[in-house]
């Protein structure tokens, strides 16, 4: 006579867990990153348009393993802090009731035009167009407050000593110097509808448009004024 074999329950539980890891498992919906990105573009492209050169731009995608509701409309805006140049981020907002917010890191590429020297400039030295050079490159990768134009140098003067082939930024230039040291200058006085000429004397400073400067008297005496364009120095009446 056969006997039949009972299985212990233990092994019921085996099996019925090994067909449950089987079964397919359905994909979790989650946001897919061309839409976000393409967003993230065109308010890029809106945002950049007064920037000089021509822009492009990087856009870091959503990671494909992310847990975020898939989203039929977004906002973007700059990151507080963040600016329009090199790398930075934006926010993106989804506009769906009890919508996500996630940050988006981007990098901003501007190639264009930049001033470099011509030659070398000593401190105080009028910029003048033959100083100038314009090479193209990447201006994101180069120092803040590169000038790009040459008004943008022409007529003011080297605060410092500059080599040849150096890029120039806004810093490294000032006004012109429209009195300088041991120029001969005139003294002159105003007031209310009149001049009044009070000498000749020595500058012992250089001096921008509007800027006060120590002047040596033919006597010896020693007065501040106020530095002004034809050799001039105002003093107050």
């Amino acid at each position: 006579m056969s006997q039949s074999r009972i299985c212990p329950p233990r092994l019921i539980l085996l099996a019925m867990l090994a067909l449950f890891c089987l079964r397919p498992v359905a994909a979790r919906a989650h946001q897919e990153s061309p839409p976000v990105s393409k967003a993230v573009e065109e308010f890029l492209k809106i945002q950049t348009q007064g920037l000089p050169g021509q822009a492009r731009f990087k856009v870091t995608p959503l990671d494909p393993r992310n847990n975020l509701a898939p989203c039929p409309a977004f906002t973007v805006e700059l990151t507080p802090g963040a600016r329009l140049w090199g790398r930075s981020s934006v926010r993106v907002r989804c506009q769906a009731e009890g919508g996500w917010t996630i940050h988006v890191p981007v990098q901003i590429l501007v190639t264009g035009h930049y001033l470099v020297t011509a030659r070398a400039l000593t401190r105080g030295q009028a910029v003048t167009e033959a100083d100038l050079s314009q090479l193209s490159g990447e201006l994101t990768m180069l120092p803040d407050g590169i000038l790009t134009e040459p008004d943008q140098a022409i007529g003011r003067s080297a605060s410092l000593s500059i080599p040849a082939g150096r890029p120039l930024r806004g810093d490294m230039l000032q006004q012109a110097w429209v009195i300088q040291q041991g120029q001969t200058v005139q003294v002159v006085s105003s007031g209310a509808g009149f001049q009044v000429t009070a000498g000749d004397g020595r500058a012992l400073g250089n001096a921008t448009e509007g800027q006060i400067v120590q002047v040596r008297m033919a006597n010896g005496r020693l007065i501040n004024g106020l530095a002004r364009g034809g050799a001039t120095v105002e003093v107050g009446y």
